[in-house]
């Protein structure tokens, strides 16, 4: 029976505030700077901007569906980010037949008994980074990747692997068509005749000995889907808050409270605006892969696979609608201010002329 010396890579992310300090966070936690790993093809252009704190820690009770054994104690990185985000990744080297890999990829499909595990573990973490978390408030949101990791193979074992791979890339352990097998092999990339890197939404596949680097982008990809999720989630909270004051705005601008509900909102929308565009750009720019570099193309392939473009484009729409909310009750504000100081000159104007009346 044909076994392979697999790693599967666990990479779970989670949003815990507005802002990291790493040099605080560094203090409470024993990390180095995480630096992106390099092989030759790996230009010194690309890196980290600022690199993530990063630190080995226990797996705690992270283990695979079923018990599965694995050949080494499974081994557990944290990655602390400056915009607020932290990445749990966790390596399970094993040696299965290929029919035991892709029930073990069925069994993975499933992945609330492994995020509610990991959030036990970062739990206890969170809590001694507290004081270098600006606006901490753990997010519902995480995000989980699976990749699936052998050593170079020879070309003719790729070739004869395609419906394996779309396999465990689909997380399904039953046959799929030949149009399936295409679609989940689609976004494929080799660097040589013996690896590959292939990416679908929930798993990838890596055949490659020497992948740290390409492990990290895909990490970071995963990072930057939960971020750009969690600040639409934002945008579209405050935005109906402030759809909402702006739909009663003409009922309650008689009163003068309505000025303070105004200028609050006004406050709040601005923030929400100061603080996505911030927290945006940082995600955004953590980490820039520009160019037809290895790594580019690499992250290309997740940017793709996890619609980064299309939640870029989303966020952007609601930042301008949010520009939009804020002159708008700015204008309504206004109105009302102007409306209510009007009726107080006729009020005044009134009393002027009872009191002339009076007095005659």
């Amino acid at each position: 029976m044909e076994l392979l010396d697999i790693t599967i890579h666990l990479a779970f992310a989670f949003d815990i505030g507005y802002e990291i300090d790493l040099e605080t966070a560094q203090a409470l936690l024993p990390g180095e700077a995480g630096l992106l790993a390099r092989r030759r093809r790996t230009p010194e252009s690309i890196r980290y901007r600022p690199a993530p704190l990063r630190l080995a820690i226990d797996p705690g009770d992270i283990v695979l569906p079923g018990g599965r054994k694995t050949i080494q104690p499974p081994r557990a990185e944290l990655s602390v980010f400056d915009f607020g985000a932290l990445s749990l990744t966790v390596q399970f080297p094993a040696r299965m037949s290929p029919e035991e890999i892709l029930q073990l990829a069925g069994d993975l499909a499933d992945p609330t008994p492994l995020n509610e595990a990991a959030r036990r573990v970062v739990t206890p973490l969170i809590d001694r980074l507290y004081p270098a978390v600006t606006g901490l408030e753990v997010s519902a949101l995480s995000e989980e990747y699976i990749i699936f990791q052998v050593n170079n193979v020879d070309p003719d074992w790729i070739a004869s692997h395609t419906a394996w791979v779309a396999g465990l890339v689909r997380l399904e352990p039953d046959g799929l068509s030949k149009s399936e097998v295409a679609e989940a092999n689609r976004l494929s990339l080799s660097y040589t005749p013996t690896d590959l890197v292939t990416l679908d939404w929930a798993a990838g596949f890596v055949a490659d000995r020497d992948c740290a680097d390409t492990l990290q982008v895909i990490e970071f990809a995963n990072v930057q889907l939960l971020e750009f999720r969690h600040i639409d989630d934002r945008l579209d909270d405050r935005l109906e808050a402030a759809y909402k004051l702006i739909g009663t705005g003409h009922d309650r601008r008689w009163s003068p409270p309505s000025w303070r509900m105004h200028g609050s909102a006004m406050r709040n929308v601005r923030e929400l605006e100061i603080e996505a565009t911030s927290l945006f750009e940082r995600a955004d720019n953590a980490l820039k892969l520009i160019g037809d570099q290895y790594l580019s193309r690499v992250f290309e392939l997740a940017s793709t696979r996890f619609h980064l473009r299309e939640w870029q484009q989303s966020i952007r729409r609601k930042l301008d609608t949010v520009g939009d909310v804020y002159d708008l009750l700015v204008q309504q504000s206004g109105v009302s201010r102007m409306e209510t100081l009007e009726i107080i000159v006729i009020l005044l104007i009134a009393m002027e002329i009872v009191l002339a009346i009076y007095r005659h």
